[in-house]
């Protein structure tokens, strides 16, 4: 199975850790009622949906490469201001100029070339428009997922190379700004969104990675039966856990924004 195919099993794992991300986000960009939004990447709908609810737009338009996600959103986000359709970042079907507003979540680090996203982003706004995406700071705040491989390393040696925080050093603030201005984006700001994330005990915190939808489930279904009991029973071990079976976490995801020129 791709690890970016299934809507539901993703929205269990992360999405519905986004949420409140994504508000913090759309309020920072302060944006005028009435814009016209692109959302590139847009997953299961958690951007699409808030913006929606929180900045009065015209109309979102959201991309995906996924024609499961595609599917899933279609299911989850009924508005008439908003269509969704499969479509490759890197190559947008739009027209320069179409939009008031770019945007994307949790995604830019995926897309093989995110220069080339970023710039397809720029390209679609107006003058004056806005770019602007989020991404989990997975060296360190993202503490659901830096747990779980710091457990997987200590395990197994092959789970090294895997670690978003190893893999992705755009998802920390100078790299993440450096790429805006080599966009040519101008009034490049970054700030980290901070966000409890709790668990109500081990089981909730587990079972989403058994979805196989993104990296970390995905080694956990490569895994024999035993290795995968071992990094379960270790998690167990080593998560903070109250007396009351709760596992209170926060994560942080590094946003940035800037204006096409």
């Amino acid at each position: 199975m791709s690890i970016w195919a299934s809507g539901a099993p993703y929205d269990r794992y992360v999405g519905r850790w986004s949420r409140p991300v994504a508000r913090t986000f759309v309020e920072w960009l302060g944006q005028a009622d009435g814009g016209a939004w692109l959302d590139v990447g847009c997953g299961t709908g958690a951007l699409s949906a808030t913006i929606l609810r929180e900045a009065a737009p015209a109309e979102v338009v959201g991309i995906d490469a996924s024609q499961g996600f595609v599917e899933y959103v279609r299911t989850q986000v009924q508005d008439r201001r908003a269509s969704f359709e499969v479509a490759d970042a890197q190559a947008l079907p739009f027209d320069a100029g179409r939009f008031d507003c770019a945007v994307s979540g949790l995604v830019l680090n995926f897309i093989p070339q995110p220069e080339r996203a970023l710039a397809e982003m720029a390209r679609t706004v107006r003058s004056d428009g806005t770019v602007a995406l989020y991404l989990w700071d997975y060296a360190e705040g993202m503490q659901m997922m830096r747990h779980f491989w710091d457990a997987a390393a200590a395990l197994d040696p092959n789970a090294v190379p895997l670690d978003e925080g190893r893999r992705f050093p755009i998802c920390q603030p100078e790299p993440l700004a450096q790429l805006f201005r080599d966009a040519g984006l101008a009034q490049v700001e970054v700030r980290a969104i901070d966000e409890p994330t709790v668990f109500r005990d081990f089981e909730d915190y587990w079972s989403p990675f058994l979805g196989a939808q993104g990296p970390a489930p995905s080694y956990v279904t490569s895994l024999t039966e035993t290795a995968r009991a071992a990094l379960r029973e270790r998690l167990r071990a080593t998560l903070p856990t109250a007396a009351d079976g709760a596992i209170r976490l926060t994560t942080r995801a590094w946003a940035a924004r800037g204006l096409r020129t």
